[in-house]
Formats: structure tokens, C-alpha cells, sequence
């Protein structure tokens, strides 16, 4: 029998990195707020509301551990389902 050898904890991500999944995930956030609300109005006497998603899916260029972090951090809420919301201030 082989024994194995421990395996190391994965590096916390960096400061940057959480910095750049912020701004990645407010900017996902925004257009796709954007995007729900220019779908609500079918013609120019809409009511114009405005949108109601509050959680998405994180952007995947990041890795889970990442937004694991954040929600650790208090800056995103993870909610069921794999979604994050921001955090009011």
C-alpha cells in the first residue's frame, strides 16, 4: 500500500483577483438588469419597469474559490442554486 502525501490547501485568492471579480460581476449584473428591462416594454406606451433580478451567475472566468471568498467577506450573498447577489450597503 501506498501512502499518499497530503495534499497542500489551495492559495486564497489574491487581493486583485477578488478586486476584478467584483467589477467583473457588477458589470454582469448591470447589463443583465439591462437587458430584462429592454425586454419588458413591447412598444413606446410601456410601463417601462424596471427589472427585478437581484442574484445571477457569477461570471466563469473566475473559479468557484473566488466567489466562495467574497461571499465569506460579506461583499456578495450566495443564494440557492449557484447564485450570487450583491450585498446591500
Amino acid at each position: 500500500m501506498v501512502e499518499s502525501e497530503p495534499v497542500p490547501a489551495p492559495e486564497p485568492p489574491s487581493k486583485e483577483e477578488l478586486r476584478l471579480a467584483m467589477k467583473a460581476f457588477r458589470k454582469r449584473l448591470k447589463l443583465t438588469r439591462l437587458d430584462d428591462e429592454s425586454g419588458m416594454g413591447y412598444g413606446p406606451m410601456s410601463s417601462g419597469q424596471r427589472s427585478r433580478i437581484i442574484a445571477i451567475t457569477p461570471p466563469n472566468q473566475f473559479p468557484k474559490a473566488v466567489w466562495q471568498e467574497l461571499a465569506r467577506q460579506g461583499k456578495l450573498k450566495h443564494d440557492r442554486g449557484g447564485l450570487y447577489s450583491l450585498v446591500e450597503e
